[in-house]
């Protein structure tokens, strides 16, 4: 659970210095992957995906929840979707949704159950996820070799660059 500060009944403060990841959170659970597919993963892993990715928590509360994601330059995002609607809002660099380039201060709704995927833009992409619920789960739709095969190569090939990048910053 996300740290707060109460200063009054109902009335909660979140600090993102005190957020936890997404998987420290809890709030995300994930659909278990066929054994092929858990192998494949785990490569991609091994060559330095977890570094391409910083996702907090910002919020969580019964009924809603908030967070942060930067996904860095190249980032390979599976094709996957979520049990819960969530709405996104780009807060700087960019990312191709289908054939939309979407930048600082778009948005875009992804109803529960819809399988999506982006391509992160450039400099990568900082964004904000918006829930109704607290929790939520995650299946994973890039089934097959191709997708994680290139994923391995994009996280070897990123591993290094992705350890000293700068998140894209709102241009004023």
């Amino acid at each position: 659970m996300t740290a707060t500060t109460t200063t009054k009944p109902g009335f909660q403060i979140f600090r993102a210095k005190d957020a936890p990841g997404l998987m420290e959170a809890g709030c995300m659970t994930v659909a278990p992957p066929s054994p092929e597919d858990l192998a494949r993963m785990q490569k991609v892993v091994a060559n330095g995906e977890i570094e391409g990715d910083d996702v907090k928590v910002l919020v969580r509360i019964p009924g809603f929840s908030l967070a942060h994601v930067w996904f860095k330059k190249d980032f390979p995002l599976p094709l996957h979707s979520h049990d819960v609607d969530c709405l996104y809002y780009i807060i700087a660099g960019s990312l191709k949704l289908g054939t939309e380039d979407l930048g600082p201060e778009d948005s875009f709704f992804v109803p529960a159950d819809v399988p999506y995927t982006y391509k992160v833009g450039p400099q990568g992409v900082q964004l904000l996820e918006i829930r109704h619920e607290s929790e939520f789960g995650y299946v994973n739709h890039a089934k097959g070799a191709a997708f994680w095969e290139k994923a391995a190569q994009i996280a070897d090939a990123n591993r290094e660059a992705w350890k000293t990048a700068k998140p894209p910053v709102l241009n004023a």
